[in-house]
């Protein structure tokens, strides 16, 4: 008998398996037929590497310890919660914006019970969905009408379909910009039927270059917010008035796409330079798009705002069925936007986060820094304090500000770097995300509330 065959013959039977009782307790998590199914891929792996000579050996208990690993890990909730303590608030990674308490209940009462989500109440008959946030939305940016879709990206893809499919949109060299992984503004105006033509340089636009692109094909003017892309030194651009003054002079639309968005002034934050949704359409702007995740606070949505003849256009596209956005996204953003109306905005979490008081944040810094330090005082070689951080809004909003912050530094004995223990971090639980600096592991306490600190130390008293 080859060795292989003898190694094939001491895989343990998947019978024997099933029948171990620390197998079966993850029948509760995962179901008979999934934990049979993990286990068999990973037998099938194991015959593979024997037969190819990549396994010269079989260990049962190591085999075993890999299964209970597979088991392990698959019976956890993928989408988890987590500590924010990278002092970044509106983090894509991480979930972007947090909603406010009375949000959430609406979102639990709205996917508890029936609702009247396209239900006309008083008129006892069909209704449209987005009249639950139309009027909130009207209000608080000054629009005529508003619609809501499935995130900002549909949302610039519905308006250019609707308003500029099979005719040409101008657009500035300096606005052609790509986010994430996939969102380019080139890809999603062909995309849309639209044709993209480019005006000025990357650095300077001025209104002649729009003025000039103008033909009797053009139906639109696109402005883009630039995310986080900035251009710094020699660089020029279109003032909006001037910009709406040319297009509606010509008979033509102006669309700006706002990317974050967002619905107060937060210039007394020491955050300048970005307009409000509201500031854009007193402009003159035609049609707004935005997100709802980043700075307005809310669930993820692409709102759309502007004229009433634009917007009711868009309610007929045959697109909107495909990006329209559910009971629960809804009932959240009018819960969200009800606070904006009634002036209540430190109810929501970014919106707090950001208005959070220095002073406060120094008092918070040390009481985590205190507590750690008492956690770890019988522990050689920690080195706990508090510092000071700079803070980011993220999101694609204010990218060139800074928010002054304070933060807790830990520096691990010297048998473990700050690296080992952001990992360890990581590992926990409920996993912490924080920031390294150096030979330092720093939390940034903005971004963590009163119980994810309480969280941190009960884990770290744990761990350490």
């Amino acid at each position: 008998m080859s060795e292989a065959s003898k190694l094939l013959r001491n895989i343990p039977s998947m019978d024997r398996i099933l029948s171990l009782e620390w197998v079966q307790s993850y029948y509760a998590a995962l179901g008979r037929r999934a934990v049979k199914s993990l286990i068999e891929e990973i037998l099938t792996s194991c015959r593979e590497d024997i037969l190819s000579g990549n396994r010269k050996e079989l260990d049962v208990e190591v085999l075993m310890n890999e299964i209970k690993d597979v088991l392990e890990e698959r019976s956890k909730q993928s989408l988890r919660r987590v500590i924010n303590a990278t002092g970044v608030i509106v983090h894509t990674n991480l979930g972007r914006s947090c909603l406010a308490e009375e949000a959430i209940e609406a979102v639990s009462e709205a996917s508890r019970y029936y609702s009247n989500l396209e239900y006309d109440l008083e008129a006892g008959r069909r209704g449209h969905r987005y009249d639950h946030v139309e009027w909130l939305l009207c209000q608080l940016t000054g629009a005529e009408a508003a619609l809501v879709v499935n995130n900002n990206a549909s949302a610039v893809l519905l308006c250019l379909a609707a308003l500029a499919a099979n005719g040409e949109a101008i657009i500035s060299r300096g606005e052609l910009i790509e986010i994430g992984e996939s969102f380019r503004i080139p890809d999603i105006m062909a995309f849309s039927g639209a044709k993209m033509v480019e005006v000025g340089t990357t650095n300077r636009t001025h209104l002649y270059d729009y003025e000039r692109a103008i033909t009797e094909n053009t139906k639109i003017i696109l402005k883009v917010h630039p995310s986080n892309y900035r251009i710094v030194g020699f660089h020029s651009q279109v003032e909006r008035k001037d910009l709406t003054n040319l297009a509606h002079s010509r008979g033509l639309l102006v669309m700006e796409d706002l990317g974050s968005g967002f619905l107060v002034d937060l210039s007394s934050y020491g955050l300048r330079g970005e307009p409000t949704i509201g500031q854009c359409i007193e402009d003159g702007v035609d049609v707004v798009t935005f997100s709802g995740d980043k700075l307005l606070g809310g669930p993820q949505i692409g709102g759309i705002v502007g004229k009433k003849d634009i917007v009711s256009k868009l309610k007929r596209h045959p697109l909107l069925r495909a990006v329209r956005v559910d009971k629960m996204t809804l009932a959240a953003l009018e819960s969200t936007l009800r606070l904006y109306l009634r002036e209540d905005i430190a109810k929501i979490p970014t919106i707090r986060m950001i208005m959070t008081d220095i002073e406060d944040l120094q008092r918070k810094a040390t009481g985590l820094a205190n507590s750690l330090k008492e956690l770890l005082s019988e522990k050689k070689g920690w080195l706990v304090e508090t510092v000071k951080v700079k803070d980011v809004v993220g999101g694609g909003a204010f990218p060139d500000d800074e928010l002054d912050g304070f933060g807790v530094a830990i520096r691990p004995p010297r048998d473990m770097s700050a690296s080992t223990l952001v990992s360890q971090l990581r590992d926990l639980e409920t996993p912490v995300v924080a920031n390294v600096d150096q030979d330092k592991l720093i939390f940034h306490v903005r971004t963590m509330s009163a119980e994810d600190c309480q969280i941190l130390i009960s884990q770290m008293g744990r761990m350490v």
